[in-house]
């Protein structure tokens, strides 16, 4: 939930629970799932310094749809929300996950993961848009499972440390079990170096 009332957006919020976890459970793995913090200075900051094990931020759907589908939002400055926390720390997983059946073309979810490859995001998560209510916008076409694995494929062959793409992923999809993979692909990935 977005906390734009505050002038932080939250960041002290995260941070303050952040420690709490550490404190009472300090093998805890800790992944935060963040909003924008658009026209907060300082918050992003904030919340990479309580060094989270994952920060999660989600680009929800591709730039197209963002006017209908998340009009508050500006994709741009989400892609450098993320691409931020890899100049603060360069040792954190990013993660991003977006929904399909809104109406979005291929080539545009294939731009989106150049994007935030570009970012350096090292977790994608790609799930169905399912309609939660009537007022909310309407499913425009259900993605096979094929289409799917496709997707998982491409991300993966573009350089993402993991991948999650299935009618039923959602972004926090086995983030426990994911944390284990993503420190074991980096790994494999540098060659076996920390």
């Amino acid at each position: 939930m977005d906390r734009d009332d505050l002038a932080d957006g939250g960041a002290a919020h995260f941070a303050e629970t952040i420690a709490a976890i550490r404190r009472l459970s300090p093998g805890t793995t800790i992944e935060v799932l963040t909003p924008d913090f658009l026209r907060k200075p300082g918050a992003l900051e904030v919340v990479v310094a309580a060094r989270p094990d994952v920060f999660n931020h989600n680009l929800e759907t591709v730039p197209s749809n963002y006017l209908t589908v998340r009009p508050g939002a500006r994709y741009f400055h989400s892609l450098r929300l993320l691409q931020r926390v890899k100049e603060l720390d360069p040792t954190m997983f990013t993660k991003s996950g977006i929904m399909v059946g809104l109406g979005e073309e291929r080539n545009e979810v294939l731009q989106l993961m150049d994007d935030l490859r570009s970012a350096e995001v090292d977790f994608l998560t790609i799930g169905q848009y399912l309609q939660p209510t009537r007022k909310h916008h309407a499913v425009k076409r259900f993605v096979t499972p094929q289409e799917f694995k496709g997707y998982e494929a491409v991300a993966l062959a573009k350089g993402f440390l993991l991948v999650s793409s299935s009618p039923l992923t959602r972004s926090s999809h086995h983030a426990g079990a994911d944390f284990a993979k993503l420190k074991a692909a980096r790994l494999a990935k540098s060659g076996g170096r920390a």
